[in-house]
């Protein structure tokens, strides 16, 4: 061909040079260069099946796999220089393998299509990111379990609607988080087994004419089966859409932790504190120190549900099988993963850090009469009162506190007697803190005791 800027891709399809800004939107390598490990590892046993099955020669295949081996070499050592002309990670290999090897190079595309090769890239490249993925919400697991075994007994108030509700422990609490992110462990490895299939074979979009074997492929890339359908195995990005739910809900999660170490961090909380390691300072105030590390994984959160949002917005409209569209699957995709990585070290690292206040917890606990429903739960206990009955009881004695402004239990005898003369002084051992955190027993409590038996299940569990 006439050197006249054509895509020389294309072969004699096409005699004109593309548009300049085509140059711009078309090419992927500014983004899928990530995949070039997948790419060479899938195009190497590709090219051993076309060999067994005698679809091209044993030379040939010598060769293609040493010089794949060559331009991944090439790449890792960073001496390899990708081009946008030549769009891809996939052709941008090719086009070097040819440089090394020739002919044999042009044989290694034989019954199979970018759809398929992405497509399996892709694949290769999510699974060992699950895998990483997993791991690190393993590692922020073991550090809240750690410091909730450090803390099964250091009591603070829980919440509902922002308000002091009940009595808890900073363990128990902790704990929840364990729960939280055990799930989004288990939703990863079913996107997992899901991901874990083989698209390659399935060509542009309808098998190929060539007596392939599928199974062999998948089997020697560690699939546990091939896809069933070839249109399906390169028309669908499902696959893409539940790693990325997957990490929007953990960063969701994230997000809630991360919430708290802020308020708590916070001059009316003061439950805990972080170091310099994970604080700033005001440019203008110098008594701050900012709780930015928290802040930022909050607001990154943002970012992952956005690269969800993207790709479902992007698969909604598309008919079987392949369109352009769908190139930009990748970004997201790689964009979502590496910010919840960062979310997940810097929390694991502010977990690890934080020096908790237990004087502070406590002292928070003389407001907001945490222990009215250990009042009511007496009085269906000692006087036989109906809970309904015991809780309007308990709430006109919580009134009679507020008025006087002090705690439940620094409220006088006759005050509630006055209220409902089934009151007795064996009443007061039930409105301690300490005491209704120990009495809350039920499987899934926050009893210390409890609680240390949800973490040796958890570390069996989880670690």
């Amino acid at each position: 061909m006439a050197d006249n800027g054509a895509n020389k891709m294309w072969g004699g399809r096409f005699t004109a040079a593309p548009a300049e800004v085509m140059r711009k939107i078309n090419p992927s390598i500014g983004f899928d260069y990530r995949l070039y490990a997948q790419d060479i590892a899938a195009s190497k046993v590709h090219a051993a099946m076309l060999a067994r099955q005698g679809i091209i020669g044993a030379e040939d295949n010598a060769r293609i796999q040493d010089g794949l081996d060559q331009v991944r070499r090439e790449i890792e050592e960073g001496r390899l220089e990708f081009s946008i002309d030549l769009e891809d990670i996939h052709m941008n290999v090719e086009a070097r393998l040819k440089e090394l090897i020739g002919e044999p190079a042009g044989r290694l595309h034989t019954a199979r299509s970018r759809n398929d090769q992405a497509v399996t890239d892709v694949r290769l490249w999510m699974r060992d990111a699950i895998d990483a993925l997993d791991g690190a919400i393993q590692e922020m697991q073991r550090a809240l379990i750690e410091r909730a075994s450090e803390h099964r007994a250091t009591i603070m108030p829980g919440f509902t609607h922002m308000q002091v509700a009940q009595p808890v422990t900073f363990g128990h609490h902790l704990m929840a988080y364990v729960e939280m992110f055990g799930r989004d462990r288990e939703r990863l490895a079913g996107a997992r087994e899901r991901t874990n299939v083989s698209p390659l074979g399935a060509a542009a979009l309808a098998g190929t004419a060539f007596p392939i074997d599928r199974h062999y492929t998948a089997k020697e890339l560690g699939f546990s089966r091939p896809t069933e359908n070839s249109m399906d195995s390169v028309g669908s990005r499902d696959h893409i859409v539940e790693l990325l739910f997957c990490c929007a809900m953990h960063a969701v999660h994230l997000s809630r932790i991360n919430e708290e170490i802020t308020l708590w961090c916070s001059d009316g909380f003061r439950f805990i504190a972080l170091s310099d390691a994970f604080t700033t300072g005001s440019s203008i105030m110098p008594q701050k120190r900012n709780p930015d590390a928290a802040e930022l994984v909050r607001g990154k959160t943002g970012r992952v549900v956005g690269s969800l949002n993207a790709l479902l917005m992007t698969v909604k409209g598309l008919p079987m099988t392949f369109m352009k569209d769908m190139q930009e699957d990748k970004e997201p995709l790689f964009d979502a993963l590496e910010t919840v990585q960062l979310c997940i070290a810097a929390t694991t690292g502010m977990v690890r850090d934080m020096t908790v206040r237990p004087e502070p917890m406590r002292r928070f606990l003389d407001r907001g009469f945490p222990t009215a429903t250990d009042l009511a739960d007496w009085l269906v206990r000692e006087a036989g009162v109906p809970f309904r009955d015991a809780h309007h009881i308990t709430a006109r004695i919580v009134a009679k506190a507020e008025e006087r402004g002090c705690t439940l239990g620094e409220l006088d005898l006759d005050t509630m007697r006055a209220v409902d003369g089934r009151v007795t002084d064996a009443v007061f051992a039930v409105l301690a803190p300490e005491h209704s955190v120990q009495s809350r027993r039920s499987y899934g409590g926050t009893s210390p005791d409890v609680v240390g038996e949800a973490i040796e299940r958890a570390t069996r569990r989880w670690l």
